[in-house]
């Protein structure tokens, strides 16, 4: 009894002190929001306190600066196109491989190839990838889109086939012996079964594509086509940041992606339980 209690406090301790590393960002990037330039001091206590007066003049001004819905169009655009086209092909791919892999070995080498992707750095792909976008006339939205389609299929792969495993093949032996097709049967029967696993796939994508920089940066320079990270940019100069517009502009930009992840929450945390992590 003694051993549960103790038990009990070590987990509420590192609860606690989990919740506090998470929460005390988030609460001074929005005290920081809120403040005026001249609030902004070395001293601790100045640092923690709220702000004299609350304005969103800082939210007005970090909307002109990165023009803020044109940006956000930008990064919408590319999040939904990428998600979707990543779900409907990485999960074709999933599911031909983890069904292929019980019949084949050839399978299973191609699962390791692909799979081996999430370990090969982007910074070694980043010239030669600037360097045939801007051949193929991929240097823009469309590029960037099929590139976040490319780079998480390796993570989206893994997740799909390992899910695969919880779902019976008895399933698909019945829609076959009714005169379905392998493709009907993915589509009306598998399909719809993976929604927990989509919806954990279509958040890992959209948080990554979301808070990218690197990529649209190099592929997009020069063309004037803004994401929101990309925009963000304009607070840092070569004579400081501007913190109070640059929080601002990060509280802007976490609202889609926060609401997203809420709206998604129960099918994420049900495709977490039933096997997204199994191998």
């Amino acid at each position: 009894m003694k051993e549960e209690k103790r038990t009990n406090w070590v987990l509420t301790f590192v609860l606690i002190l989990g919740t506090i590393t998470v929460f005390f960002p988030l609460y001074m990037a929005f005290i920081i929001a809120f403040k005026q330039p001249s609030e902004m001091t070395n001293d601790v206590a100045g640092a923690l306190a709220f702000p004299s007066t609350w304005s969103f003049d800082n939210f007005r001004q970090a909307m002109e600066v990165t023009d803020f819905w044109r940006s956000l169009g930008n990064s919408l655009l590319i999040t939904i196109a990428t998600i979707v086209i990543a779900i409907v092909i990485h999960s074709v791919a999933g599911y031909a491989i983890g069904r292929g892999m019980a019949e084949r070995k050839s399978f299973k080498l191609i699962y390791f190839y692909i799979v081996s992707g999430m370990f090969v750095p982007f910074a070694i792909l980043m010239m030669p990838l600037v360097k045939q976008t801007a051949q193929m006339g991929l240097g823009n939205r469309l590029g960037v889109i099929l590139l976040y389609v490319v780079f998480y299929m390796p993570m989206n792969v893994m997740l799909y086939t390992g899910y695969l495993k919880n779902i019976p093949l008895a399933l698909e032996e019945a829609a076959y012996i009714d005169g379905a097709t392998t493709w009907t049967t993915y589509w009306k029967v598998i399909f719809p079964m993976m929604s927990p696993m989509h919806a954990t796939v279509a958040i890992l994508t959209a948080l990554g594509t979301w808070n990218d920089v690197m990529t649209p940066l190099v592929i997009m320079s020069g063309t004037g086509i803004n994401t929101l990270p990309l925009a963000q940019l304009n607070f840092q100069t070569q004579f400081g940041t501007n913190y109070n517009l640059a929080f601002a502009s990060y509280i802007l930009a976490l609202i889609p992606i926060l609401l997203f992840y809420i709206v998604c929450q129960k099918q994420i945390l049900n495709g977490v339980a039933n096997g997204a992590v199994k191998g």
